[in-house]
């Protein structure tokens, strides 16, 4: 049984949900404690535990402390075997950190999955946003032989939620090395500006103009679509998301959430910042797009690498998991301004 302290690194939900995710992959039985002991509600939330539900359906897994508040948890994993899954969160907690604690199992199922997620929320605080996930992770993992889609039927905010996406994903365990080692030259700038029964306010438009005059003020043009959504009438939301491709490849990418009491000018201003930073330091990955594909680079064939602008606690805390339960090497390595992070062959 793998014996996994919650605790440690950035004592994280993270952590709970790529130690299921492996446990799953690898078929062993998994013990984990003091789960999100760093945060201020430890244990179990809604989101965590239909993760670890979830990812139960998949691998019909027995399940021992899956409860709201719990702080340990048994995981004893079968054979993967895919098919149609549905979950629901019951809160605004986040679809995409559901998908993520899931994909990696997907992709070695016996059969498709056809994973569909309701009463979420798809573009929450402390997390990707589903558009994100669609236009930034998601093009690169196909680079890899990751051959996922994420649709959405309605988009959902704090606090209430209600909304809704469903994963696809076609099995492939011989994932292909990802080697990102080179920024090139930046060819363009794109986007996707949303908001959901705003169009009043012209929150989706005021968003993106933020967005375009400051990647104009650093060098830099945006082609961004506009989305005036109104697939959940029982939550009004917004949220932007801006990408940078460059011609070797690569794909930058940056996002930013609508609050209360925060202007649509700060939002799209706050992701066009973000994305500045990023290709001012030329990686090869921004630096959340860095710490998801740590799980994928330990289960590729061979070696694996890219270079980071910095160091994140998730990073450090994802590597640290995949050498503990997959047997597997990374290094950090400083270089000029970057880090790069190699997984050995």
């Amino acid at each position: 049984m793998i014996e996994i302290d919650g605790s440690q690194k950035s004592g994280s939900g993270t952590i709970l949900r790529l130690s299921v995710a492996l446990a799953a992959i690898t078929n062993r039985p998994l013990h984990i404690y003091n789960i999100r002991q760093s945060r201020p509600q430890p244990g179990l939330k809604p989101q965590h535990l239909e993760a670890v539900l979830t990812a139960a359906k998949l691998c019909n897994a027995k399940v021992q402390g899956a409860a709201l508040g719990s702080r340990e948890l048994w995981f004893t994993p079968q054979q993967i075997r895919g098919g149609s899954i549905e979950a629901e969160i019951e809160t605004a907690g986040s679809i995409p950190m559901l998908l993520l604690a899931v994909m990696p199992i997907c992709l070695c199922a016996d059969n498709p999955v056809y994973l569909h997620v309701a009463k979420g929320g798809t573009d929450t605080t402390h997390a990707p946003t589903i558009n994100y996930m669609r236009n930034v992770l998601l093009p690169t993992l196909a680079r890899i032989g990751a051959d996922l889609e994420i649709t959405v039927q309605k988009y959902g905010y704090y606090p209430k939620g209600m909304g809704e996406a469903t994963l696809t994903a076609k099995p492939n365990r011989m994932l292909k090395p990802l080697i990102l080692e080179d920024f090139g030259k930046l060819k363009s700038v794109s986007g996707l500006s949303i908001c959901t029964f705003l169009a009043d306010r012209q929150v989706a438009e005021r968003q993106t103009l933020a967005a375009q005059n400051y990647l104009s003020q650093n060098g830099s043009s945006a082609d961004v679509q506009i989305v005036n959504d109104e697939s959940n009438p029982f939550q009004k939301g917004s949220s932007i998301v801006l990408w940078a491709k460059t011609d070797t490849g690569l794909i930058i990418g940056a996002d930013a959430i609508g609050q209360l009491r925060k202007t649509a000018e700060v939002v799209g201003r706050e992701a066009a910042e973000k994305l500045v930073t990023e290709l001012s330091a030329k990686p090869t990955a921004d630096v959340f797009l860095a710490d998801m594909l740590i799980p994928y680079m330990a289960l590729a064939q061979g070696k694996s690498a890219l270079l980071a602008r910095t160091v994140t606690e998730h990073i450090e805390s994802n590597i640290w998991l995949v050498e503990r339960m997959l047997n597997v090497k990374f290094t950090i390595q400083k270089v000029n301004s970057l880090y790069r992070i190699e997984k050995s062959s």
